[in-house]
């Protein structure tokens, strides 16, 4: 499992591209979103991949549990790494996604993670618009536990939560964190975030990385700064 994806968090290919080319990153890891893929489609999954980067797709589907199957099933054939819907579908639409990648001809096997409660919500939004009683913390253990028993092999959670996962989860079911920060970079609209050393005393799988990267003076060192902190567990 690739410890830390990119998120490629720009409108088109050519400005992904463009990026990637100019700070040297060729061949990172990459998590690209909705934002990119609805704008260019699988092509430009078969250009990262043509230029070796390992992919998660990031489009947290969310339908019924048939369209999800035939969805994931079209998904498969791209032979990305990672894939991942809201666990908030419920287990029959989680059970059904595994299925859809299973069911396609390809050999290559890519992972199934389920979103557990964004991480630019926090308690006061998730109880009061998403009517969900109890804490973060418990709900996320909820859908964590309901991901696992439905098949899928992880979740996507915030950093704060990894650890009380494995609480309750098995120790090989992943959790991939997104809402990283490096100590020096804002906030901006995530709430629940923390930082490659605190990921990964947290026991967090994998992280995402995006604005403190994409948004940094030197993109590369910036990246490379993420890795030695995740590596070293340091924040200088």
């Amino acid at each position: 499992m690739n410890k830390l994806f990119l998120a490629l968090d720009f409108p088109t290919w050519e400005a992904s591209n463009n990026f990637i080319t100019t700070n040297q990153l060729e061949g990172v890891p990459v998590k690209v979103g909705m934002e990119l893929f609805y704008r260019e489609g699988i092509h430009v999954i078969e250009k990262l991949k043509e230029n070796n980067h390992p992919i998660f797709l990031d489009l947290k589907l969310h339908d019924i549990p048939t369209t999800v199957m035939r969805a994931m099933r079209n998904l498969a054939s791209l032979e990305v790494d990672i894939v991942n819907v809201h666990a908030l579908g419920g287990s029959e639409m989680i059970q059904k996604a595994k299925e859809g990648l299973q069911s396609s001809s390809s050999r290559h096997e890519t992972k199934l993670l389920a979103v557990t409660i964004l991480t630019s919500m926090d308690e006061k939004a998730m109880q009061e618009d998403m009517g969900l009683r109890n804490s973060i913390d418990d709900n996320v253990i909820r859908l964590a536990k309901l991901t696992e028993k439905s098949g899928a092999d992880g979740v996507v959670c915030s950093v704060h939560e990894a650890n009380k996962i494995y609480q309750h989860c098995s120790e090989n079911f992943l959790t991939v964190t997104p809402g990283i920060r490096l100590s020096e970079t804002a906030d901006n609209d995530q709430k629940r975030i923390a930082t490659p050393a605190v990921a990964r005393a947290q026991g967090a799988s994998s992280i995402v990385v995006g604005r403190s990267i994409t948004a940094a003076s030197n993109p590369l060192v910036a990246y490379k700064q993420a890795i030695k902190e995740w590596e070293d567990g340091i924040t200088n």
